[in-house]
């Protein structure tokens, strides 16, 4: 039976050594990390993972060694960022031996488009080769899908349980809360907006903020499920100054720094993505100061 998947995912990080190596050492000491400050779960390759640089073999190391660390202690889901569908079916198999709660698969993301049909086809064919349940990454800016389109793929395609959300636009997220099937988990992935995302009934987050602060995002998902709203939006201005000091082309780059900070060495991005620069370290340690403080008071409350 799938297990459920809900609250604070984080798209781990790639620690990659000086010269692009991955650090299978720092990566695993990152899950331990992650399962210490209380999330619900980690994601492997997507987005915030620079999973669009990782060769094939690479992404298989890199699930191996999160299923080998967490142990089913909680769901790892494995990201898969392609352009076609046999490369996407590819992956997919690639990893099937292991202990994945979820595959977060991209429309494609070239430049060409394919029409709605070609997109459902797409999602169709890997879901007819693959057994692991499949959650849509609705995030390339010019094949976005519409939320008509994903409730479509949903209702049709039992393989596909759910779609993380990510663009700004809070109401395509709020329409696609009410339309889709009541069996399918919608994930936020819009950093600036969690709380009001978890107001609305987002199952849950996969994004860059609880990658580089998952202590805070926790106390955010915790206060909003017992109903206190004062401190979830004292918790959610906190964070959305952190969101603001972290957004930049290199986010990735700057997610390592922010857990660096924490005490998590996080590694290098991989080139050509930049590091941070010393004006973005310097606003990055500043807001993580202040979003820290959250993490502390819930801790002690706890």
């Amino acid at each position: 039976m799938p297990r459920k998947l809900f609250g604070i995912i984080p798209p781990v990080v790639t620690p990659f050594t000086a010269d692009g190596q991955v650090d299978e050492a720092a990566f695993r000491a990152q899950l331990r990390f992650m399962l210490e400050k209380g999330v619900h779960g980690v994601c492997v390759g997507g987005s915030t993972g620079e999973g669009h640089t990782l060769r094939a073999d690479e992404f298989r190391r890199l699930i191996a060694a999160a299923t080998d660390e967490i142990a089913g202690r909680m769901p790892v889901i494995a990201g898969i960022i392609t352009n076609s569908t046999l490369d996407a079916i590819e992956r997919a198999k690639a990893i099937a031996k292991y202990d994945v709660a979820a595959l977060q698969i991209t429309p494609v993301h070239y430049l060409f488009r394919p029409h709605d049909d070609a997109t459902f086809g797409h999602f169709r064919h890997i879901t007819r080769e693959i057994d692991t349940p499949v959650i849509i990454y609705n995030v390339v800016p010019w094949n976005y899908l519409s939320p008509a389109l994903l409730v479509r793929i949903m209702k049709k395609l039992p393989g596909v349980i759910g779609v993380k959300q990510s663009a700004g636009d809070l109401k395509l997220l709020a329409d696609l809360l009410v339309e889709a099937p009541r069996n399918k988990v919608i994930l936020t992935a819009v950093d600036a907006l969690l709380y009001p995302a978890f107001a609305l009934g987002a199952q849950g987050v996969i994004a860059a903020n609880p990658a580089a602060a998952p202590g805070p995002c926790v106390a955010l998902w915790n206060a909003v499920q017992r109903g206190d709203h004062g401190l979830a939006l004292t918790i959610h201005k906190a964070l959305l100054r952190f969101w603001n000091a972290l957004c930049a082309e290199n986010l990735p780059a700057n997610v390592k720094t922010a857990l660096g900070l924490q005490g998590c060495p996080a590694g290098h991005p991989r080139e050509p993505m930049p590091a941070s620069s010393k004006e973005q370290r310097t606003r990055i340690a500043a807001a993580l100061k202040e979003v820290l403080r959250f993490e502390e008071a819930s801790a002690s409350a706890d």
